[in-house]
C-alpha cells in the first residue's frame, strides 16, 4: 500500500528563483553582481565580531536589544519604534506575514527588487506588480490607482534595484497621502546612502504624518556587512509590536550584533565607502555611455543597462572577461559599481567586443 508523501502548501509552486551570476569557464576576477560593497569590514569591526565569536555558547541579547538601543541613538527614534533582523529582506517577511492577510495584494513596481514576489507569494499575498515608468522610475500614479479593498500591503524601492532611479520627499509626501491609512506602505532604503543630493530625505521625518509607514534599512551595503546579514525596520510603535510577534526570540546572531554596534560609531569609514562608490558610479557611467550602451542615471550601488534582448550578450561578454553582473533575460543587466579596477575592465571587455578580439 502506497501512502502520499507530504504536499507543500498551496501556492508554493509559484514561488519564483532568486536569480544569479552567470556560470562560466573563466575565473571571475570582478564580482559585480550581488551589490556588496567592494571594502572589507575595518579592523575594529573585525575585532568585535572575533570577541563575539569567543562567547558564541552564549545566546545574544533577547530581540536584538543591544543594537536596538545603539540604533535609537543612531536613527533619533524611540527603542520601542525600531526591530532588528536578519537583513533587511528577512525583516519583510516578518512584516508580511503580520500584515497581509492570505489572498489579500501586495502593490509594488516591476521591474524591483526579484525577492517582493517571493516574499509576497512565500507569505500566502497576491503580488500586484505595476509597470515601471517610461524613465525606469516607480509608477507612483499607477501604483495608487492599483490599490482596491484587497490591498493589504504597498512596497517601494528608493532607490529601485536594479533600476537605481529615486524619488524625492515630496513625492512620497504626495503618494502617502493618495493611501487609505490601513494599508501599510513599506518603504526598502537598502541603498538610501548612495542617493544624490537631489532626491535624499530623511524618511523619519514622515513616520508621524504617516503611521502606516515604515522604513527598511540595511546594513550590507554601506556598512559593508553584506555577510553579517543585519537589518532594521523603523516604524510606528503599533509597527514594531506587530513584527515583535512574529519574529523569533533571537532575531540577530551576536557577531552581526557587534559588527552593527561598531559599525553605527563609525561614519568616517562609511562616508568614505559613500565617496568611493559615488565616484565609481560616475566613472562606470562615462565607460559605458562612451561605448553607445544605454545607462540609466542611479542612485544606488550599481547602474541598469536596459538593452532588452540584447542584454543575455553583453552580459556573456562581461562574462568571458572574468566579470560577473545580474542579467535579467529580456529587460538588461545591472552591474555593481566601487570595485577598484573595476572600471578599466569593464572599458577593456567592451574595447575587445567592438574589435572582434
Amino acid at each position: 500500500m502506497t501512502h502520499p508523501s507530504p504536499q507543500p502548501r498551496t501556492g508554493i509552486a509559484r514561488i519564483p528563483v532568486y536569480s544569479a551570476a552567470l556560470p562560466g569557464t573563466t575565473p571571475v576576477l570582478f564580482r559585480a553582481s550581488s551589490n556588496e560593497a567592494a571594502t572589507a569590514p575595518s579592523e575594529a569591526v573585525v575585532a568585535a565580531v572575533t570577541s563575539a565569536t569567543r562567547a558564541g555558547n552564549r545566546y545574544p541579547a533577547l530581540h536584538g536589544a543591544d543594537l536596538v538601543a545603539a540604533l535609537a541613538v543612531a536613527v533619533g527614534q524611540p527603542a520601542s519604534r525600531i526591530a532588528v533582523g536578519d537583513g533587511s529582506l528577512s525583516l519583510l517577511n516578518y512584516l508580511l506575514l503580520a500584515f497581509l492577510e492570505p489572498g489579500h495584494k501586495v502593490v509594488y513596481a516591476w521591474r524591483s527588487y526579484e525577492a517582493y514576489p517571493i516574499c509576497v507569494l512565500t507569505c500566502g499575498g497576491e503580488p500586484a506588480a505595476v509597470p515601471l515608468a517610461a524613465d525606469h522610475s516607480h509608477d507612483l500614479d499607477a501604483m495608487a490607482a492599483a490599490i482596491d479593498e484587497n490591498t493589504d500591503v504597498i512596497i517601494l524601492c528608493n532607490p529601485n534595484n536594479p533600476t537605481g532611479t529615486a524619488f524625492g520627499a515630496d513625492a512620497l509626501a504626495a503618494f502617502l497621502a493618495r493611501v487609505p491609512s490601513h494599508v501599510l506602505v513599506v518603504l526598502d532604503e537598502a541603498y538610501r546612502d548612495f542617493t544624490g543630493a537631489a532626491v535624499a530625505f530623511e524618511a523619519t521625518e514622515l513616520l508621524e504624518q504617516h503611521p502606516n509607514l515604515v522604513l527598511l534599512r540595511t546594513f550590507s551595503k554601506a556598512y559593508a556587512l553584506a555577510g553579517m546579514r543585519v537589518g532594521y525596520l523603523v516604524g510606528s510603535e503599533e509597527i514594531v509590536a506587530a513584527v515583535a510577534a512574529v519574529l523569533p526570540p533571537f532575531p540577530v546572531a551576536a557577531a552581526g550584533v557587534a559588527a552593527a554596534v561598531t559599525s553605527l560609531g563609525e561614519p568616517v569609514v562609511r562616508e568614505a565607502l559613500v565617496r568611493t562608490v559615488v565616484a565609481d558610479r560616475e566613472r562606470m557611467t562615462r565607460v559605458l555611455t562612451a561605448a553607445g550602451l544605454p545607462v540609466v542615471p542611479g542612485h544606488g550601488n550599481f547602474l541598469w543597462i536596459p538593452l532588452g534582448d540584447e542584454a543575455a550578450e553583453l552580459a556573456g561578454r562581461l562574462r568571458q572577461a572574468g566579470i560577473t553582473v545580474r542579467l535579467f533575460a529580456g529587460e538588461g543587466l545591472r552591474i555593481t559599481v566601487g570595485e577598484p579596477g573595476l572600471d578599466q575592465a569593464v572599458a577593456l571587455a567592451l574595447a575587445a567586443g567592438e574589435t572582434g578580439a
